[in-house]
């Protein structure tokens, strides 16, 4: 009876000694919660900053507490955003949208008709192509700026939409966003099916792949647009009157008339960058279906 009687206080020991999955699984989650907390809080501070500082007037810019309200002046502030200077700002959110819309749409477009073709075409020299097209995305886009530049202003497209719109149009990462996903979603025995009931290639592309494709059509338009709205180096080289500037390039000239003339625009510089993030935060909102329909879809596959 003592023998029976030490095992089994030995085997409770050894089970007190061993380490409880459930609690490990506990810190892991604990650890990665606050791990998200930290990068949430990390990302919004920015967003957190912009917000007070766009309700406040010169005053309370300077002299108040920079993470704090110090009296409410948004509208005021919005009211002079969209008068100064004749309502330039409309006019620079307008080109945003015009080459970020535009540019965007039809480079993704391109970019799935091209990505589709590396995929799903033999031809020779495909591997080759595609090896181009990685390669190409790797360059960055301050080195190709001064080549674009001069070869606008042979042709005399400096200081017009097109100067914007062409490279807008080409993207080698969103070619090979696109061939990656065709691969994963579009079957061959699919595209065998059409044409054997007498559908062509440009049928079978506009009917049936893009149809398939909107999930990673929506992904290519999204960057391509954050990614053209964002733009900074490209349109102060290839844009000069400030009628064709975008919201980046008019913002950036008030901020540089303090030291020009002396006049204190930072308020104006502020509000006008809050609302320039208004429209890629209404984007991605109202782009995330596209995204969960695509999650849906793979699961049932």
């Amino acid at each position: 009876m003592t023998l029976t009687a030490d095992r089994r206080t030995t085997r409770q020991v050894r089970r007190l000694d061993k380490p409880d999955p459930a609690a490990r699984s506990r810190g892991g989650q604990r650890f990665l919660l606050v791990g998200l907390v930290l990068a949430s809080g990390y990302s919004l501070f920015p967003v957190w900053w912009l917000i007070v500082a766009a309700t406040k007037n010169r005053t309370g810019l300077y002299q108040s507490n920079g993470l704090w309200f110090s009296g409410m002046h948004l509208w005021a502030n919005l009211r002079q955003v969209f008068t100064y200077e004749n309502g330039i700002f409309l006019r620079w959110t307008a080109n945003s949208f015009l080459y970020a819309g535009v540019g965007s749409l039809g480079g993704t477009l391109i970019a799935l008709a091209t990505g589709y073709g590396l995929a799903r075409f033999e031809f020779p020299g495909r591997s080759a192509v595609f090896a181009c097209v990685v390669g190409s995305f790797l360059i960055p886009i301050a080195l190709l700026t001064l080549p674009l530049y001069l070869m606008f202003s042979k042709i005399g497209l400096v200081d017009t939409p097109w100067a914007m719109l062409i490279p807008c149009l080409i993207n080698p990462f969103s070619v090979y966003l696109a061939k990656v996903y065709t691969e994963a979603t579009i079957p061959f025995e699919l595209l065998e099916a059409a044409r054997l009931d007498g559908a062509g290639e440009l049928r079978i592309f506009f009917s049936i792949v893009l149809r398939m494709m909107t999930t990673g059509g929506a992904t290519v338009f999204l960057l391509a647009f954050v990614n053209t709205w964002n733009a900074f180096f490209l349109p102060l080289t290839v844009l000069r009157g400030e009628n064709n500037w975008t919201l980046n390039i008019g913002l950036y000239n008030w901020s540089g008339k303090r030291l020009e003339s002396g006049v204190d625009l930072t308020g104006l510089v502020l509000t006008g960058a809050l609302l320039s993030i208004v429209p890629m935060a209404v984007m991605m909102v109202a782009m995330r279906r596209y995204w969960r329909t695509g999650v849906t879809l793979g699961a049932l596959k």
